[in-house]
């Protein structure tokens, strides 16, 4: 028997990155999933690739309530629950210190990573409150501590993601419903090329040597091996697991 055998899974930022992963993953174990994100054609491509009868999709902005509204609707309707939600998508926004950091990018990252993850809280709840299951909202060591210069929307951002995590964790206990953060360090995904680029433009390789030196495993790590916590937190193995912050971080946070 897999893990997730009978399961039925929303994910969001599922175009790629950790998202995508997760939707193989989850489908491997057994679940069957509803995946939303911004690129209808990546979507579709990956239902194709996932199967019709285990694979759902939807494009949307996680930012609006309608399309929080609909997401929850489709996948009832297709799938006639839900047990797990990944709340995955997210942004990183621009490298500038705060005196520097424009208003409408500090705006947006706020849209996506906070509402965003507030809605998908707010949308999901009711319908897992059913018969339980398990909430994971894919944060960052961000969360935990301010590391660098110049990504203070992303830092204030994924702090509020763990506060949203800790509530909805104490609210609905009672219901059987786990909430928990996955919170991954440098991870060999297209966010982290973006933030070097942003860091260092023009000498993105450069940006991800220094930040090699503050692992000490020595080395980025991977979208499965995220999944690897995330796909744990969504299974029954998890069972006394809720409020908390799991790392995957190659060891950052032990400093």
């Amino acid at each position: 028997m897999s893990r997730l055998d009978n399961k039925v899974a929303l994910i969001t930022g599922a175009s790629n990155g950790i998202g995508a992963v997760a939707a193989r993953r989850f489908v491997e174990e057994g679940a069957k999933v509803f995946l939303v994100g911004r690129s209808e054609k990546v979507l579709l491509n990956l239902r194709d690739e996932l199967t019709h009868e285990k694979c759902d999709v939807m494009a949307g902005d996680i930012a609006l309530e309608k399309t929080n509204q609909e997401m929850i609707e489709a996948c009832q309707h297709r799938f006639g629950g839900l047990d797990i939600s990944l709340i995955n998508a997210g942004i990183e926004g621009a490298a500038a210190l705060i005196p520097d950091y424009p208003t409408e990018v500090f705006d947006d990252v706020v849209a996506i990573n906070i509402r965003g993850v507030f809605l998908g809280l707010k949308y999901s709840l009711p319908l897992m409150s059913i018969n339980g299951g398990s909430v994971i909202i894919t944060s960052s060591i961000a969360g935990l501590k301010a590391r660098g210069l110049g990504n203070s929307a992303y830092v204030a951002s994924k702090h509020a993601e763990i506060g949203l995590m800790r509530t909805a964790a104490i609210e609905n206990a009672s219901n059987n419903i786990r909430v928990n953060c996955v919170s991954p360090g440098p991870t060999e995904t297209r966010m982290m090329r973006s933030i070097e680029e942003n860091r260092s433009p023009g000498a993105a390789e450069s940006a991800k040597e220094e930040v090699l030196k503050g692992i000490p495993l020595g080395r980025y790590g991977t979208p499965e091996e995220v999944v690897n916590m995330i796909t744990f937190l969504a299974s029954d193995e998890a069972g006394a697991c809720t409020g908390g912050v799991y790392t995957v971080d190659g060891g950052i946070s032990a400093y």
